[in-house]
C-alpha cells in the first residue's frame, strides 16, 4: 500500500491512478487529519508527502514519523513545488528517503517508487565497518564517532556505508545515485553533494575522510587518512 498525502487534486489524482496502473494499491489523502487517522488502521509500505499542506505542513509530519518507533522505518518521498536548496536539505535532513520537485513525470515518479521500495527490503550485512575513528553498525543503523554515537538520516547513513565498504575506492555521483537511490537522472546529482555536505559536518573532524574527487566523485581515505 502507498499512501499519498497531497491537497492538490489533480495531482493526487493522476498518481493515485499511474501507481494503481503500475501495480500498486495506493490511496490519497487531501488532509493530513486523514491521513492520521488512515495510519491507525493500516501501515503504508511508502508515503509520498507534499510539504506545502494545510492542518499541518510536510515537515513536521516527517518528523513526527521519524520520532515514533513504529513508523521511523517508513520509506518517505517530498513532493514539492518548493525548489530551493535551503527546502530540499530540509526536507532530506528530517529524514526524508527521496526528494521530487514538481512538475515531474509519473515515469520518472514510478521509477523512484520501484528503486526505493527495493532498498527498503531488509539486506544482509556485516556486523561492522570501520574507517579511522568512524564505527559503522549495519544491524543496529548505528554510527560512532570518536565513540560517540551521532545521528544520521537514512539517505546520509547509506551513503556512508556505501563510502566504508570499500575505502579508497572512487565513486561517481551517478553511481551512487544509481547504488543508493536506485536511479540515475542526470539533472538530480546535486542530490549527492548535498549529502555529502551534511554528512561531512555531522563527522565532524572526521568529515576529512571524504574526500572530492575533483570531476569524478567521492571516496572516503583508507583508515581516514
Amino acid at each position: 500500500m502507498i499512501y499519498i498525502l497531497e491537497d492538490d487534486n489533480s495531482i493526487r489524482e493522476l498518481v493515485t491512478y499511474t501507481l494503481n496502473r503500475s501495480g500498486y494499491e495506493a490511496k490519497g489523502f487531501d488532509l493530513p487529519s486523514l491521513f492520521w487517522a488512515e495510519m491507525e488502521k493500516q501501515m503504508p509500505d511508502l508515503l509520498l508527502l507534499d510539504i506545502m499542506l494545510p492542518e499541518e505542513d510536510g515537515i513536521h509530519i516527517l518528523k513526527r514519523l521519524r520520532a515514533n518507533s513504529t513508523t521511523s522505518q517508513l520509506p518517505v518521498i517530498m513532493l514539492t513545488a518548493k525548489g530551493s536548496e535551503y527546502d530540499r536539505v530540509t526536507g532530506l535532513d528530517s529524514g526524508a528517503d527521496d526528494y521530487i520537485p514538481k512538475p515531474f513525470g509519473m515515469m520518472e515518479l514510478v521509477a523512484r517508487v520501484n528503486a526505493l521500495l527495493r532498498r527498503a527490503k531488509p539486506q544482509t550485512a556485516p556486523d561492522e565497518y570501520q574507517v579511522g575513528e568512524i564505527q559503522l553498525f549495519p544491524a543496529r543503523h548505528q554510527v560512532l564517532v570518536n565513540k560517540e554515537e551521532i545521528s544520521l538520516t537514512h539517505k546520509e547513513f547509506e551513503l556512508l556505508s556505501v563510502l566504508m565498504q570499500q575505502p579508497g575506492i572512487v565513486f561517481t555521483r551517478e553511481k551512487l545515485l544509481n547504488q543508493i537511490w536506485g536511479y540515475t537522472f542526470e539533472a538530480e546529482s546535486r542530490t549527492v553533494d548535498v549529502h555529502i555536505r551534511t554528512l561531512r559536518q555531522k563527522l565532524g573532524e572526521c568529515g576529512s575522510y571524504i574526500e572530492t574527487v575533483r570531476g569524478t566523485g567521492y571516496r572516503i581515505r583508507e583508515n581516514g587518512v
